[in-house]
């Protein structure tokens, strides 16, 4: 029987190829992911590693918050802190340093040098050392000196004797460049960072606001001196509010800091390795469905001959196996290729990473093999089952058998349906929220997937009346509806991927327009200075700046804030600050919920809806809040307003920000005009008065609708990318399904040239079941899809989408998309049917 099978399998290699290639896509992304990211890995841990090869050990105190994505602030080590690490035993130096982030260099053009994939640090000049180099002039000598390393300088346009702007913690100062330096292994930069080298009581001013301290100390170790030993030492001399760290655990935490764009890299691949599998599910079941059909008389006459079900069963599995496993090895081989590919092209947009050796880690050969082989065979168990019911008589059938009615798929569908319904309505209309709706969402769809060919046939029917008016079309149009089960599971290709955009795409534009209804319902400024990209701890704005900007005719009000993390309990809390809390209230249009939101006395805090609801806060509660720097706070919660797109979380008094934030300057400042002003004239003075404020540029408020939808915008092109994997695996099983379908129906064929059919006509009978079928899967994806987004977006509604939509240009889009598909994945097959000989295919049994 095993001999049998291989050989069966091996006669039939264009049916071996066509079944494999949705599994080869899936293998292909889901091995490419894991080799990018364990390349680029290896690639960061080298960088590093060699950045703090000479370090022994490292102490520097806690910070009092840590934010995932952000930098923490560390806080300051006095000089005693030093002198007391000197004195532990086996302690050969012990050296105060100064290596924080937050230095901006200003470029020739007026606008702070882009940053190159790594942090932007300030330091105090330590000198050359094994890891550092000087390339041309001198280290920072005087107050007004600075060195830059080479990635930076390059990237500048400065070298040594250039005069340039830096913002640190305080406003824009200007530095002469005494010297320019690398690193060894004649790096530029380490893992694209920027660094502005200044001398210590500078570097201790700009970066820690305070002279004599220090963001952490650097210890030496004393010759035959253990680090364990020294370490615990040092921990007990500094007390427990210290981290002591060896060079190693500092290249680990650096290196992990820097794994952001990895991870969200290989989420993303992985996103389309799933969508692979899921839609390459549908082929596979239909492809071996096909089979099975079209080798009823061959499996009926090996029952007649003594097989059994068993071997049936093992038949047909032993052929997904060896389908799973070819289409795995072909899968991995491209996926490293991806993967070299990805990782240079990432590796190439990070100034100073060097990529490490091509590598193909042991967990990317066992996924890519379990996917590959598990899917093919899980996917083919069915039709393998079905195969096994053929009964021994069918051998004297002229015709394989119609097929069941399949009425255990249509109840598992209904129910399905069902509960997905009833998950929904509790979700939406209950308190089950997103808990209860993405479940009944999944369980909607799937539900729907399985009842597909309930309504498959007259679906068709009506699709193709436009086609019909031709005897071409009219066939093409009666093909199509000739097998609705065969049809339904073809077009679930395309439904699953048009379906899933769709949903997406729903969410993501009723967010848009949520977000931008509620920006021009509550903004009341013409015109605000931000971060390029909405950033809004990062930007620094001069105040005196701003106060110059409130004397220009034409600007009404100017309203200044600033952003951070705090840390409330052991959670993390976005707060902000205002200048003018009254002026603020005005210009962003916010309303009282509870409490009294008018004033900010020093010692409360002001809180927007939804974090008083899941911090279970109400007016007159206290609450402890722990800021960035300094001690924690206990306010008292003076009110609550409504939630806005333009200030949410906590907001607290803005003496309390300039001591215990990040940065004491503005961030944010917005202005209202006065009645009858010239908008852009009154701009272009802005404008002017914020040259000293390079990070930051004036917007009206349209450009500020367009800066918060520009998130929504890279969720779409994601989604476009998430289709097109779709889409193709959906041109492979039309293919798949046509090009078994015309050896399927030879005679069929033959007899239609016979009697006068032109091969004109033959290929457009078969590009019109192709379309038919194309045009359903589209069509039923895009009801699904916006009925599903639509209900999620329902869900957001506390997350702030308050309009729900439907994108129907780009669901237009789809149908037209799917159309084209359609005729792409017939040409092949139907030049195959047109070219048939019509006497063999008269004579084909």
């Amino acid at each position: 029987m095993l001999t049998f099978t291989l050989k069966s399998l091996l006669s039939r290699k264009l049916r071996l190829v066509l079944s494999g290639l949705a599994v080869v896509l899936a293998v292909m992304f889901v091995s490419g992911s894991m080799v990018i990211k364990d390349t680029l890995n290896r690639s960061i841990d080298a960088q590093f590693t060699g950045a703090y090869a000479d370090i022994d050990l490292h102490a520097a105190l806690k910070p009092a918050v840590e934010a995932e994505g952000e930098t923490a602030v560390v806080p300051a080590v006095d000089a005693a802190a030093v002198e007391r690490a000197s004195r532990v035993d086996g302690v050969a130096e012990a050296r105060g340093l100064v290596l924080t982030e937050g230095a901006r260099v200003i470029g020739k053009d007026g606008k702070v040098v882009p940053g190159t994939g790594g942090p932007r640090y300030g330091e105090s000049w330590r000198g050359e050392s094994g890891l550092i180099k000087l390339r041309s002039g001198h280290g920072p000598r005087a107050a007004d000196e600075v060195a830059v390393n080479a990635g930076l300088a390059e990237k500048a346009g400065i070298e040594v004797g250039d005069r340039v702007g830096v913002l640190t913690n305080e406003p824009r100062q200007t530095f002469v460049v005494a010297g320019v330096f690398g690193y060894s292994g004649d790096r530029d930069s380490i893992g694209g960072e920027q660094t502005v080298a200044f001398t210590d009581p500078v570097a201790q001013r700009l970066m820690l606001g305070r002279a004599d301290r220090f963001s952490g100390i650097e210890v030496t170790l004393a010759d035959g001196a253990a680090a364990g030993t020294v370490r615990a030492a040092l921990g007990k001399q500094l007390g427990g509010g210290y981290d002591v760290l060896t060079g190693k655990e500092l290249a680990e935490k650096a290196s992990d800091k820097s794994r952001g764009m990895l991870d969200m890299m290989g989420m993303l691949l992985l996103g389309f390795a799933g969508v692979a599998v899921f839609v390459g599910v549908f082929l596979i079941v239909n492809t071996f469905s096909i089979i099975i059909a079209q080798r009823m008389r061959e499996l009926a006459l090996l029952r007649a001959l003594g097989a059994s079900r068993k071997q049936m069963i093992n038949s047909v599995l032993v052929e997904s196996f060896v389908v799973g496993l070819v289409s795995s090895v072909l899968g991995l081989a491209a996926g490293v290729g991806i993967g070299a590919l990805g990782a240079d092209m990432m590796a190439s947009s990070t100034d100073g990473l060097q990529v490490a050796g091509l590598g193909v880690p042991v967990e990317a050969v066992v996924t890519s093999f379990a996917v590959g082989i598990l899917v093919t065979m899980l996917s083919a168990l069915f039709p393998a089952v079905r195969a096994s019911k053929v009964a021994p008589i069918a051998v004297i059938r002229a015709a394989a058998a119609p097929q069941g009615r399949h009425r255990g798929q249509t109840w598992t569908g209904g129910i399905m349906l069902g509960l997905g319904a009833l998950l929904l309505a509790a979700g939406l209309f209950g308190s089950g929220g997103a808990s209860l709706i993405i479940p009944g969402v999944l369980l909607a769809f799937v539900g729907v997937s399985l009842l597909t060919p309930l309504f498959s046939k007259p679906s068709v029917q009506v699709l193709g009346a436009v086609f019909a008016r031709s005897t071409p079309g009219s066939l093409g149009r009666a093909n199509s509806a000739r097998n609705p089960r065969r049809t339904a599971i073809t077009a679930s290709a395309m439904m699953i991927g048009v379906a899933l955009v769709t949903a997406i795409s729903t969410v993501a534009v009723s967010a848009e327009n949520s977000v931008a209804g509620d920006i021009k319902r509550d903004l009341k400024a013409e015109l605000v200075a931000m971060g390029e990209a909405g950033s809004a701890s990062s930007a620094s704005i001069a105040p005196a700046a701003l106060a110059k900007i409130a004397e220009v005719p034409g600007v009404r009000n100017v309203a200044a804030a600033t952003m951070d993390t705090a840390k409330i309990g052991k959670e993390n809390q976005a707060v902000a600050s205002w200048q003018d809390w009254a002026k603020a209230r005005e210009v962003l249009g916010l309303k009282r919920v509870d409490g009294n939101i008018d004033t900010l006395p020093a010692g409360a805090v002001i809180v927007n809806e939804s974090t008083a609801e899941s911090r279970d806060a109400k007016v007159g509660d206290r609450i402890e809040v722990q800021l960035q720097r300094g001690d924690s706070h206990t306010y008292r919660v003076a009110g609550v307003f409504a939630d806005s797109t333009l200030s949410n979380g906590m907001v607290v008094p803005w003496a309390d920000a300039e001591a215990g934030f990040r940065s004491k300057q503005p961030s944010q400042a917005y202005f209202q005009l006065a009645g009858g002003a010239d908008e852009s004239q009154v701009r272009s003075q802005i404008e002017t008065r914020l040259k000293g404020s390079p990070e930051v540029t004036v917007q009206t408020r349209a450009d500020v609708i367009e800066m918060f939808s520009g998130g929504f915008a890279m969720m779409l092109t994601i989604v476009q990318a998430l289709l097109g994997v779709a889409m193709l695996i959906a041109v492979l099983g039309i293919v798949n399904t046509l090009a078994l379908s015309v050896l399927e129906r030879t005679r069929e064929m033959g007899t239609l040239r016979a009697i006068g059919l032109s091969r004109g006509q033959t290929m457009r009978m078969i590009m019109t079941e192709s379309v038919v079928i194309s045009l359903f899967g589209a069509v039923l994806g895009v009801v699904v899809g916006g009925a599903l987004g639509l209900a999620v977006a329902r869900g957001m509604e506390d997350q702030g989408v308050s309009q729900l939509s439907l994108p129907w240009g780009q669901m237009l889009a789809y149908v037209v998309g799917a159309a084209v598909v359609g005729v792409i994945a017939s040409i092949a097959p139907a030049r195959r049917g047109a070219r048939l000989n019509v006497l063999a295919a008269i004579s084909h049994g």
